[in-house]
């Protein structure tokens, strides 16, 4: 490969570290790549770690040891979890965004990729720092928001259903209550889907009662894993009592008045 100049070097660098993050590359790989020195490639990451904090886009952080090496963890600051939130929060409450019973149509934002992808980068931002093994989530409106939080994660993502399938193998059934409805619900799980001893992050869409989280904690006892993390989109302000008491929330729908067409939602105060 042709010797590269230390400009484009840095832009490679960038580019390969912010598309894997939490990839652990060494600097001999990255020698090799370039055709350059260690310590010349050190100099570069330094570069790259010093433009990335400059503007608020994540850190460089270097993993110790024979087998370590350099990884990208995407952070953002408070002020820009504010503005994105802020942005986010006035989207939903356009009145028009109203459905008949006073539910809230939010299925624009959670399929939208770059919306969604901003705010899974906000849940890493938050549990980086927790040693997540998997992102869980419960079918089906959470896949996304999910699949962007364990991207930035880089760990596998795993789905919840309410039906096993025989493709499934043998799997975990558990029954839980639902918050909101106070129904008997069913969640299942096959037995190859986790490690043992594994730290689980559930991400969802939404929490009313926090009869899902609780089920979802459950349901990891039963595989010897820990939740480690709990993060919702919006959450509703009513109950204030959830099922669960340890979680993160973006936003929160305090009420929707349908006649009047008022929707009130926030950035939340839990943060």
């Amino acid at each position: 490969m042709e010797k590269l100049q230390r400009s484009e070097r840095i832009a490679v660098l960038m580019k390969l570290l912010s598309d894997t993050p939490g990839k652990v590359f060494t600097l001999g790989a990255f020698a090799e790549m370039f055709g350059s020195a260690k310590s010349t490639i050190s100099e570069d990451i330094d570069v790259v770690q010093e433009l990335l904090e400059k503007y608020g886009l994540g850190t460089i952080e270097s993993i110790a040891g024979a087998s370590g090496g350099v990884k990208y963890v995407p952070k953002l600051s408070e002020q820009q979890i504010f503005e994105l939130l802020n942005e986010t929060a006035g989207e939903l409450t356009r009145k028009e965004r109203i459905l008949p019973g006073g539910y809230l149509y939010m299925l624009d934002i959670i399929y939208d990729p770059q919306k969604i992808s901003a705010m899974g980068r906000i849940f890493a931002t938050r549990f980086s720092s927790k040693n997540i093994d998997y992102v869980l989530t419960m079918e089906t409106k959470g896949i996304p928001l999910a699949f962007a939080t364990a991207r930035y994660l880089n760990v596998p993502l795993i789905i919840v259903r309410h039906n096993n399938e025989a493709t499934d193998g043998a799997s975990v059934n558990i029954n839980y209550v639902s918050g909101s409805s106070s129904k008997i619900q069913t969640m299942v799980l096959p037995m190859k889907a986790l490690k043992r001893n594994s730290r689980l992050l559930f991400i969802d869409d939404f929490m009313k009662g926090g009869g899902t989280a609780k089920g979802i904690v459950e349901l990891a006892r039963q595989f010897e894993c820990e939740v480690a993390g709990i993060g919702v989109l919006v959450e509703t302000s009513e109950p204030v009592k959830k099922l669960v008491d340890d979680y993160y929330s973006l936003l929160t729908l305090n009420f929707v008045n349908q006649e009047e067409g008022i929707i009130d939602l926030k950035p939340s105060k839990k943060r």
